[in-house]
């Protein structure tokens, strides 16, 4: 197909289909004549993987480089390159609020205490550390009072997010699904969580005047 058909395919605009070739994001299509190339059926999804790590994972163009930088690195291991793509995605914390050396000791006691197999240099540990810090400093330090029970939710979480990438048999489908699940899955808990917020405030304080609370919107 033409840059106009695969520009219809994809809803992309041809002047983004190129940029994201200039940009390494893309394969340049098949020359066919000096000003004509060709593309096929595998640009098409990586221009659908592209939009979806822009648009629901909200990366940047170089973040989603390095991400499919480790796509396209099937010879790599599945652990390291889940490793890769959650570097990509990981941003460093804005802010460094005060507390930060106590938060540092108790993200390492919830490791230590849960058995995770995670290094101290993996850009979450300190993602963690700063909303826990943060807590502390407005005054709700009594939430880490339920991180066990959020560590426990994630733990299954992340049983589940493997199990289904465990399910593509071929290596090119199994690393792109890691990236993919990294990424798109954050967005899915996000909202999955939001939806059960509501389900649970409804639940618990239920309104006297017949409907529930949060029934149609946040509590």
């Amino acid at each position: 197909m033409r840059i106009g058909e695969l520009s219809r395919a994809t809803g992309v605009a041809v002047p983004t289909i190129k940029y994201y070739v200039r940009e390494g994001l893309l394969p340049a299509g098949r020359l066919t004549s000096p000003n004509q190339a060709r593309y096929d059926d595998g640009h098409v999804r990586r221009l659908r993987l592209i939009r979806g790590l822009m648009d629901v994972g909200g990366l940047s163009v170089a973040a989603v480089r390095e991400v499919l930088a480790a796509v396209d690195s099937p010879q790599e291991p599945v652990h390291k390159v889940l490793g890769a793509a959650q570097l990509a995605i990981t941003p460093p914390p804005a802010v460094t609020p005060d507390g930060m050396e106590a938060a540092r000791g108790k993200v390492a006691e919830i490791i230590r205490r849960r058995g995770w197999r995670v290094g101290g240099d993996n850009p979450a540990v300190e993602t963690l550390a700063v909303a826990l810090a943060t807590f502390e400093g407005i005054g709700h330090g009594e939430f880490e009072e339920v991180v066990d029970d959020y560590a426990a939710a994630c733990e299954r979480v992340a049983e589940a997010d493997l199990a289904w990438v465990g399910r593509n048999a071929e290596v090119d489908g199994l690393v792109e699904s890691v990236v993919v699940g990294t990424v798109l899955g954050d967005a899915v808990l996000t909202a999955m969580r939001r939806l059960a917020h509501v389900d649970a405030s409804a639940r618990r304080y239920e309104q006297g005047d017949g409907g529930p609370a949060g029934a149609t919107g946040t509590p």
